[in-house]
C-alpha cells in the first residue's frame, strides 16, 4: 500500500506549489491540499497502480530526474521555479507516454484537490473568493426539505453474518435499486448489496473532494489503464443515480432498432420495452417544467439558434421543484448528491419501495465473487465494514442473483466468480467527452442552476452513420473546472480560474464506435484498456469545432479548446478573429495525455443479445454459463447507447425485473 512518506510529501509540495503558484492573496498549492485525502485516493488505485506513483515520487527526488528533460541533474525541488515548470511542460508534450501519464497525474491530484477541496471544519476554500465560487448551497438546518430520518433503515451487522433470500441484487443504481423495487413490490424476499454508504439529506456536504471521495468508485479517480481517460461512475446507495447530473433521456429510436438488428434482441423494439420506458419516467417524475437555465445552458440554446441549429430541453427527473433562489442554486449540485431532496434517483424511488415492501438492504458492502452450484447462481461471498471500520465476512445463500454493478465492476465480479465467456468484459463503451471551456464578458456563474437543461443533436449522426456527438453542459464547480482546463503555466491557469465565475463550458460527447476492455489485475482488481479510435476522434474534433462555433456565436471572448497546448480562440460581438487556430486542430497531437478526455457513462461490458457465442447474456438478461445469474445494468447494452444512459438502464432493469417475476412465480 501507498506510503507518503515526509521524503514524498515534500516532493508533492513542490509539485503543488508548481502547479499551482502563490498569487498576490492566493495561497500556494500546497498550503491548501489535504495529503489525507491525497492518500486516501492513491490507496483507491490498483496496487499496481499505487506502486507506481511510489517511484514517480521517488524519481522526482533524485538527480537523474534531469535526464528526463534534459535539464540539471537536480532533485525537483531543488529547481528553480522556472526550471520546475518546464520539466513538466517537457513531460506534458513528451513522446514518451509514461511522462505524459506522469504528468496528467500529478496535474489532475494538485488541481482538484487545490481548488475543490476546503477545510474539515466546514470553512470555504481560501482560494473560491477570488473565483466567485459561493461554495455550497445548503438549506436551513431544519425545515421540509431535510428530513430529519433516513427513511431506509439499512442492515447493522456486527459479526460475520450468513443471510438467506430469495433475490440477491448486487449494486443499487439504475438498474440495482429498479430490480430490487419491481420484485420487492411483487412480494419476493429481496437482499441487496451497495459497496458504498447511505446518504441522505446533509450528508451530501456539496464539498467537491470531500463528495467525490465518499460517493464516487475509486474516490473519483478511476481511469484507464494509460491515465489517458478519467472515469466518474457512482458507489453509494443509488448508484450514478444519486450523483448523476439528473438528465433522462430515451432512448433514441435508431439506436434501438439498431440494437434489435444488429444484435438479435427484438425486445428493444416492442410495446413492452416502451411499457417499461414509461413506467420509470413515471416513477422518477420526469419532466421539462423547470424555471430557468443557467448560463451555459442559455449559451449553447443561444448560440446554436444564431447558427439555425435546433436545441431542445433535456427532461430531468425532479420533482416539488419551485422557482425560488435556493432550489435553482441546488440543482448545481446534483453531481454531489441532493441535499434539497429534489432528485428522483433511485434512493429516493425503488430503493424505498423495496424498503417499505421487506426488502434488506447492506451498504458498504463489497461482493467478492457470486457462489455457483451444478452450474447455477446460489448467492454470494462478500466483506462489510462497519462504521467503526471492522472488516466482516458476509456470506448469502439465494435462488437467484442480479448483478448491477455497473460496466466496471459487474465484469470484473463475474471474472472473479469463474465466469469465462471470450466477449465478458469487451466492448467496453465509455462515451467520451471533451471540455470545451469559453469566457464571456457577462458572469454566467455555472455552477448554479440544472447542471444540464439544454442538448443540440444536429451531430448526432455523422457522414449517414449512427454515430456522432451531443453537445450539452457539465457540472462546473471549481475542483472539476480546474482538472479539466488545459495547463500551460502556473500563471496561466490561475488568470483562467480567476475568471471562472464568467466562464461557461460545452461538453462534446461522442457516441464512440470502437471499444476497450475490462480486465483484472492478480488481485482480482478492475484494469481498464481504452484507445480512441481514428474514426471516433474524427467525430469528436467535429464537435469541439462545433462547440466553439457555438460559443462564438452566444459571445464568448475566449475559447479554451481541450488540447493540452492549450490553443485558444478570440472573439467579439459574435465573429471569431483567428479562424487558423481552429482549421489547426485535427494536426495537433490526440496520443493519450495529450489532452484531456473523460467519462461518465460505461456501458456493454456484458451486452445482451440472441447470438450466444458473442453475447454473454441471454436476451433475458441471464447469463449464458450460468443458470439463475442475471444483469442488469449498463453493462447489458448490446453497444453505446448514444444518450446519457440512466433512463435506458432503468428501462432494461424493469424489463428484466418483468421476465424474472414470471420466471420466480408468485
Amino acid at each position: 500500500m501507498f506510503t507518503l512518506t515526509p521524503a514524498r510529501r515534500a516532493v508533492l509540495c513542490a509539485v503543488a506549489d508548481t502547479f499551482v503558484p502563490a498569487l498576490n492573496d492566493l495561497p500556494a498549492g500546497s498550503a491548501v491540499l489535504d495529503f489525507e485525502l491525497v492518500t486516501q485516493a492513491i490507496w483507491a488505485q490498483p496496487l499496481g497502480a499505487q506502486v507506481e506513483f511510489e517511484h514517480l515520487l521517488d524519481l522526482l527526488d533524485k538527480p537523474v530526474l534531469g535526464l528526463s528533460w534534459l535539464g540539471p541533474l537536480r532533485p525537483f525541488a531543488q529547481l528553480a521555479p522556472a526550471q520546475r515548470e518546464a520539466l513538466l511542460l517537457s513531460w506534458a508534450g513528451s513522446r514518451l507516454p509514461p511522462l505524459r501519464k506522469a504528468f496528467q497525474t500529478l496535474r489532475k491530484l494538485c488541481m482538484f484537490f487545490y481548488y475543490g477541496g476546503s477545510p474539515a471544519d466546514g470553512r470555504p476554500n481560501p482560494a473560491w473568493a477570488a473565483l466567485g465560487y459561493p461554495g455550497p448551497a445548503l438549506p436551513p438546518d431544519s425545515g421540509p426539505l431535510v428530513a430529519a430520518v433516513r427513511p431506509i433503515r439499512p442492515l447493522a451487522p456486527v459479526a460475520d453474518t450468513t443471510y438467506d433470500c430469495e433475490v440477491l441484487v448486487i449494486g443499487s443504481g439504475a438498474g440495482g435499486g429498479v430490480v430490487a423495487g419491481e420484485l420487492a413490490q411483487a412480494g419476493h424476499d429481496v437482499l441487496v448489496l451497495e459497496k458504498g454508504p447511505y446518504f441522505h439529506g446533509r450528508d451530501f456536504t456539496q464539498r467537491e473532494a470531500d463528495m467525490l471521495g465518499q460517493l464516487y468508485d475509486a474516490r473519483g479517480t478511476l481511469s484507464t489503464q494509460d491515465g489517458g481517460i478519467g472515469l466518474l461512475a457512482g458507489a453509494c446507495l443509488g448508484g450514478g443515480t444519486t450523483v448523476n447530473w439528473a438528465g433522462a433521456f430515451r432512448t433514441p429510436d435508431y439506436i434501438l432498432e439498431e440494437w434489435a438488428r444488429e444484435h438479435d434482441a427484438p425486445q428493444f423494439v416492442s410495446a413492452a420495452f416502451q411499457a417499461s420506458l414509461d413506467a420509470v419516467s413515471k416513477a422518477l417524475s420526469v419532466n421539462t417544467d423547470y424555471a430557468q437555465h443557467n448560463g451555459q445552458n442559455q449559451a449553447l440554446r443561444d448560440g446554436s439558434a444564431r447558427l439555425g441549429q435546433t436545441t431542445r430541453l433535456i427532461a430531468r427527473n425532479e420533482k416539488s421543484l419551485t422557482d425560488s433562489a435556493t432550489h435553482f442554486a441546488g440543482l448545481g449540485y446534483s453531481s454531489l448528491g441532493d441535499v434539497h431532496g429534489i432528485k428522483q434517483g433511485t434512493l429516493n424511488t425503488y430503493l424505498l419501495t423495496a424498503s417499505e415492501h421487506g426488502a434488506r438492504i447492506l451498504p458498504n458492502t463489497h461482493a467478492a465473487r457470486v457462489t455457483t452450484a451444478a452450474g447455477r447462481a446460489t448467492g454470494a461471498e462478500a466483506t462489510h465494514t462497519t462504521p467503526e471500520g471492522q472488516r466482516l465476512r458476509i456470506t448469502v445463500r439465494a435462488r437467484c442473483v442480479v448483478v448491477a454493478g455497473g460496466a466496471v465492476q459487474t465484469p470484473a465480479l463475474l471474472l472473479r466468480s469463474g465466469l469465462r465467456h471470450p466477449h465478458l468484459g469487451q466492448h467496453l463503451h465509455l462515451h467520451p467527452t471533451v471540455i470545451v471551456a469559453a469566457r464571456y464578458p457577462q458572469a454566467m456563474r455555472s455552477w448554479h442552476g440544472p447542471s444540464m437543461s439544454i442538448v443540440n443533436d444536429t451531430y448526432t449522426r455523422l457522414h449517414g452513420t449512427n454515430y456522432g456527438v451531443k453537445l450539452e453542459t457539465p457540472p462546473t464547480h471549481p475542483g472539476l473546472l480546474a482538472m479539466v482546463l488545459p495547463w500551460v503555466g502556473g500563471h496561466q491557469h490561475r488568470d483562467i480560474m480567476r475568471a471562472a465565475e464568467h466562464l461557461g463550458s460545452f461538453i462534446v460527447l461522442t457516441r464512440d464506435r470502437e471499444g476497450g476492455r475490462v480486465r483484472l489485475d492478480p488481485h482480482g482488481m478492475p484494469l481498464l484498456d481504452y484507445t480512441l479510435s481514428a474514426f471516433d476522434r474524427a467525430n469528436m474534433l467535429a464537435g469541439v469545432r462545433a462547440a466553439a462555433d457555438i460559443h462564438v456565436a452566444a459571445g464568448a471572448e475566449r475559447v479554451y479548446l481541450p488540447h493540452g497546448s492549450l490553443p485558444t480562440l478570440r472573439a467579439s460581438g459574435g465573429t471569431l478573429h483567428n479562424p487558423e487556430v481552429l482549421a489547426q486542430l485535427p494536426h495537433l497531437g490526440w496520443r493519450a495525455n495529450q489532452f484531456g478526455l473523460y467519462s461518465a457513462h460505461q456501458m456493454s461490458t456484458c451486452r445482451l443479445g440472441g447470438q450466444a457465442a458473442t453475447h454473454p447474456l441471454r436476451p433475458s438478461g441471464e447469463t449464458v454459463e450460468v443458470r439463475g445469474l442475471y444483469v442488469a445494468d449498463g453493462s447489458a447494452f448490446p453497444a453505446c447507447s448514444g444518450a446519457n444512459p440512466m433512463l435506458t438502464i432503468m428501462a432494461l432493469a424493469h424489463y428484466t425485473s418483468q421476465g424474472l417475476k414470471a420466471t420466480l412465480g408468485p
